[in-house]
């Protein structure tokens, strides 16, 4: 078994440099080498390989011999002891071993010439070792029997195995280490190695991304490369990955000719007859081979011409013939030969020389790397640089780094003035990437020193100072600061026991200590504080009236309530913090009727919005010891007022959030608490603030969303929508002179004239607030201004005079940038200026008027077109009302038969208009409650035993809840029972039991905005509801007849005042008659289940 077949394929590689020096001469070799892994366990047969005879030899371009020593005869040697030649063979091995550790320049094979030479010396070495009997002695003989001839690089290889490789190609003279990946390309060199042949071809892949092991096509490497020999190689990676590196040293360059992908590797099929010729050839010749070649000593290989009448090459070289079997690539090659040149009368080369060594000089004093190069260079070399060009051509082109293209031609060019150039070049580049990183490197370390000096500088003159006793340092400063704020504040005893704490805390850290800047913000935040700080109030009723009436129109509960307020505090000298919430729809002016309090009030304002809010730490603050911590909002409030009793408006209270990080809603309790929130504890300050003297104002759309527990802490006042009135009198006072001159019409004659302004009104803007109307406004002003440009023209309003200087300088740097508008120009400090343009001058000829005739003009067709959905009302028809967010609305109750009433229909009740629960129960109270009454007070009358009723609310839309039209249903059903119309003047709300009792409700203010809308007369109400009817305004209940009611006697007695009893009684006698001898048939059950599901009764 061959040395290693049991080892793993690590050891086996690393002994594949050895194997040949170890195995004794007669041992045959083999084509590859075993190897054994320990993830996927492999084996390879022994396939022996037995050198070739000398006759064989001598028919081809090369020779190959077996290592033999040499004997005293051609005579059979007699059999030596198994202990003595175990022994020898051990001494063998060791000085093989230690002649191969003292070797340190790769071995190469010997050439034709030199083996000539070399075999001859060795054999009349072995000659006198032989003649033992004249006196050589044997003891001589064995020490020159055991002698190794080193070898010498074959001048002509016409054929090797041909490795590609990435990036750079390889320069002679020059090592680099490749890692193969490919087992079998491995396995071949190791193989090579182990034979004695370490000799491949190294070929640039001409892309640069490959990575391959195997050429398949000569197209993908340049065809001009190098002759390398395999100076050693070793395994590397993973146990379960082969990876092999091999150290490869070039000697020359070479030309592929013709190359033998691995799909072209097959082994040509014998004949039986011609491999047993072949097998008796060889056999014949390796008994002939010892006595032929005697004078030979390791193994030999050359190459050399053939003679004129000597047989044509084979396709496969005998040093390459056992890898026809392989995957690997085999090139046929041709040595190249630089263009011959004459160094001391070409001046040319001369100063190329002169200047790469310069060039060398240069960048090795500003690259290091550069210079270790060049000092293993000059050791590696005896002779002057100049003298040799070809070398120093080779050398600056394997130690730059430059494009792999501008490498191949320089490893390609054979001119050598012309490769000098191509080097030079190359070189010439690294000195200038030397030279800029160079430069980067000194900028960088200029400004490191120069910060590094200030610093010291800086730290020497504090130093200087302090014993000086001119300065102190910057923490004595700091803390002399932060005391004299604390002394100008009126900090209470908790405060300033904790503000005590912190500067004596502070006094003890070190400057760059992390706990240093966390004790400086948070007394940075507690010296900011205005700790018993507070603004003068204003007490003047007159002044906080006219303030008041001067921004909003209206809204008389708000402002009762502030002047309430300022009373109390004239009276008293000062006042307490209260917490009003405003309820109402949007655009009531909720959120700007708190600015106008704090000017009211002469305090400051502040406004934060709660809408969406998550996180308890917006209201009360992070802890200290988080990153970047701070106080919450209500803190920061008090740092920006500067004064202990702003007002701070609390914006969208109803739609707070609720998230992982706690419930701001709860954390609202303490602070709008006013029996808590004298002592509110921020997180991030932990002591106790006082809120007490701070007014808040809170906003909401509705209240079913606030948490009764905060609503309970709050004072309610709520804004109703505005009517015709209020509306056209904010328009006039507030909304058309702002949209006036915002759109740049504040001197021009334009008039809208107050029809327009009803119109818009009544046609366009029908909701509770006034956002909309400002928003239609704005409109008419838009198009009034785009009317007036436009009929003008550029000859009035030339562009030219709008523009300023430097608008006029801006713009044309504008028009010369041709950089995309998604992108910030480069030079945008010239694009731009403070003022680039002036207000142009409307001349005074010119007068708009906008009246009701032309208003669609601006703001296109009328949206609403009738005040009321009913002109006149049918049976089975009443118009209710109810409230939603938005404000009050008017909502109709429609039912109608839904086929003809006979005495054998069925009753039923249905009912459509997205109906929530709430509503769908007063369909069905309403219902009974509408029966009963006609079964007790008009028993005659059957209606309601044999119709079949659909009940309808309009807008199905919109989702429809609450109580509140339970007296609108049963007048519908009654009316449609008694089939008698309801006036159209007359709008209903109340809640109805069926025991006909008529219960409060809410929003009695909107809904009768509403009724007043939709052009009503009466509003009947619960009686319950009498307070909040004599609290509207007079404007409001101007021209409706308010009606309130506690049973629904009170309200039939208002919608069917002229009833007459007995002909409701015969009403439907007609239709519910009979015919003789007809009987009724009895209700089966599945019809009784149907009309109670119709009617109502199973649902929820």
């Amino acid at each position: 078994m061959l040395h290693g077949q049991n080892l793993p394929w690590r050891v086996a590689l690393q002994q594949a440099s050895r194997s040949t020096a170890r195995l004794p001469a007669t041992r045959p070799t083999t084509s590859r080498l075993p190897l054994q892994c320990t993830a996927n366990a492999f084996w390879r047969l022994r396939r022996p390989c037995p050198s070739p005879p000398a006759a064989l030899c001598a028919t081809r371009s090369f020779s190959l011999s077996t290592r033999r020593y040499k004997e005293k005869n051609t005579k059979v040697a007699p059999d030596v002891p198994e202990e003595i030649k175990e022994e020898e063979e051990s001494k063998v091995a060791e000085e093989t071993e230690e002649l191969e550790g003292k070797t340190k320049a790769p071995e190469p094979i010997p050439s034709s010439k030199a083996s000539e030479g070399q075999g001859s010396a060795t054999g009349e070495g072995g000659s006198q070792g032989a003649g033992g009997d004249g006196g050589g002695g044997g003891k001589k003989r064995k020490q020159d029997g055991k002698s190794l001839v080193k070898p010498a690089i074959p001048e002509v290889y016409p054929q090797v195995m041909a490795i590609p490789i990435a990036r750079r190609p390889m320069f002679p003279g020059f090592y680099k280490a490749v890692t193969i990946r490919n087992q079998e390309v491995g396995q071949a060199i190791a193989d090579m190695v182990k034979k004695g042949q370490p000799y491949i071809g190294a070929f640039m892949l001409k892309d640069d991304d490959a990575d391959k092991d195997v050429i398949d096509d000569p197209k993908e490497v340049y065809d001009v490369g190098t002759f390398c020999q395999v100076t050693s190689a070793f395994p590397v990676g993973q146990d379960d990955t082969f990876a092999m590196t091999c150290v490869l040293y070039p000697h020359r360059r070479i030309k592929m000719t013709e190359l033998m992908a691995p799909s072209q590797n097959k082994p040509e099929e014998t004949t039986k007859d011609e491999s047993s010729v072949v097998e008796s050839t060889l056999s014949e010749d390796a008994v002939k081979e010892p006595t032929a070649d005697q004078s030979q000593g390791d193994v030999v290989a050359s190459f050399e011409e053939s003679s004129a009448d000597a047989p044509k090459h084979p396709r496969y070289h005998e040093a390459t013939s056992f890898l026809r079997d392989r995957k690997v690539s085999i090139a046929n090659v041709e040595n190249l030969v630089e263009e011959p040149f004459d160094l001391k009368n070409n001046r040319t080369i001369s100063a190329l020389v002169s200047e790469i060594v310069n060039t060398f000089k240069a960048v090795a004093l500003l690259n290091p790397l550069f210079r270790d190069h060049i000092s293993t260079f000059s050791v590696q070399t005896t002779m002057n640089v100049g003298e040799d060009p070809v070398k120093l051509a080779d050398f600056a082109a394997a130690v730059a780094q430059a494009d792999s293209n501008e490498l191949q031609e320089a490893l390609e060019e054979m001119n050598i003035e012309s490769r000098l150039s191509k080097a030079l070049i190359v070189l010439k580049k690294e000195l200038m990437n030397a030279e800029l990183q160079n430069k980067i490197v000194k900028d960088v370390e200029s400004k490191i020193q120069k910060k590094q000096r200030e610093y010291y500088l800086l730290e020497q003159m504090k130093g200087i100072k302090r014993e000086l006793g001119i300065e102190s340092d910057g923490k004595d400063k700091l803390i002399e600061r932060f005391n004299k704020l604390a002394e100008k504040l009126a900090m209470p005893g908790p405060v300033k026991k904790v503000f005590d704490e912190e500067i004596s805390r502070l006094s003890h850290l070190e400057s760059a200590a992390s706990e240093f800047n966390v004790t400086r913000n948070y007394l940075d935040w507690l010296t900011q504080l205005p700790w018993g700080q507070r603004s003068a109030e204003t007490f003047g009723l007159d002044r906080a009236r006219a303030v008041l009436d001067e921004d909003h129109y209206g809204l008389k509960d708000v402002k009762d309530r502030i002047l309430e307020f300022i009373a109390v505090g004239k009276l008293r000298g000062t006042v307490e913090g209260k917490i009003l919430c405003m309820v109402g729809p949007p655009g009531v002016g909720k959120t700007s009727i708190g600015k106008s309090v704090a000017r009211a009030l002469n305090r400051q304002y502040y406004r934060f919005s709660v809408g969406g809010l998550s996180d308890v730490a917006e209201v009360k603050g992070h802890r200290r010891t988080y990153v970047g911590a701070l106080p919450g909002r209500i803190v920061q409030a008090l740092k920006k007022c500067q004064t202990e009793n702003p007002l701070i408006l609390i914006d969208e209270v109803d739609k707070i959030g609720r998230g992982h990080n706690g419930d701001p809603a709860s954390a609202l309790l303490e602070l709008l608490d006013p029996e808590q929130n004298s002592s509110f504890l921020d997180h991030y300050l932990d002591v106790p603030i006082d809120l007490s003297k701070v007014l808040f104002v809170c906003t909401a759309n509705m209240t079913d969303t606030i948490p009764r527990p905060l609503l309970d802490r709050m004072e309610m006042i709520e804004l109703s929508g505005y009517v015709a009135d209020e509306k056209m009198a904010i328009a006039e006072r507030y909304l058309a002179p702002t949209a006036k001159e915002v759109s740049g019409l504040g001197d021009v004659d334009v008039t809208l004239e107050k029809e327009a302004i009803v119109e818009l009104i009544n046609k366009y803007c029908r909701e509770s607030g006034v956002r909309n109307l400002k928003k239609q406004i704005e409109k008419v002003y838009r198009k009034c201004a785009l009317k007036i440009v436009t009929d003008l023209g550029e000859q009035v309003l030339p562009e030219s005079e709008a523009l300023t200087e430097e608008g006029k300088a801006a713009q044309e740097a504008a028009e010369k940038d041709d950089s995309d508008v998604k992108e910030t120009p480069e030079n945008i400090e010239k694009e731009t200026t403070q003022k680039p343009r002036v207000a142009m001058k409307v001349p005074d000829t010119v007068h708009v008027s906008i009246g009701k005739d032309n208003l669609k003009d601006y703001v296109g067709p009328p949206i609403f077109t009738s005040d009321r959905l009913y002109d006149t009302t049918p049976p089975g028809v009443a118009m209710g009302l109810a409230w939603t967010s938005m404000g009050g609305a008017s909502l109709y109750i429609e039912s109608i038969l839904e086929n003809a009433l006979s005495a054998n229909s069925s009753p039923g009740l249905e009912r459509t208009g997205s109906l929530k629960s709430v509503m769908k129960e007063s369909t069905s109270v309403a219902y009974s409650f509408a029966k009963g009454l006609v079964a007790r007070e008009y028993p005659k009358n059957r209606f309601f035993e044999h119709a079949r009723i659909h009940l309808h609310c309009p807008e199905g839309a919109t989702p429809k809840d609450g109580p509140s039209a339970g007296i609108t249903m049963a007048t519908s059903l009654l009316s449609l029972a008694f089939d008698k119309k309801i006036q159209t003047t007359i709008a209903m709300t109340g809640e109805l039991t069926v025991t006909g009792k008529v219960l409060r409700i809410g929003g009695l203010r909107e809904k009768t905005v509403a009724a007043r809308r939709a052009g009503a007369k009466m509003v009947i109400f619960p009686a319950d509801n009498m307070a909040d009817w004599l609290e509207l305004p007079e404007n409001i209940k101007e021209g409706i007849e308010g009606k309130p009611v506690s049973w629904y006697s009170d309200v039939f007695g208002l919608v069917f005042p002229d009833l007459d009893r007995e002909a409701a009684n015969k009403l439907w006698e007609k239709e519910l008659k009979s015919k003789r001898g007809e009987k009724k048939k009895p209700k089966t059950k599945e019809r009784k289940e149907e009309e109670e599901e119709e009617s109502g009764d199973d649902d929820d």
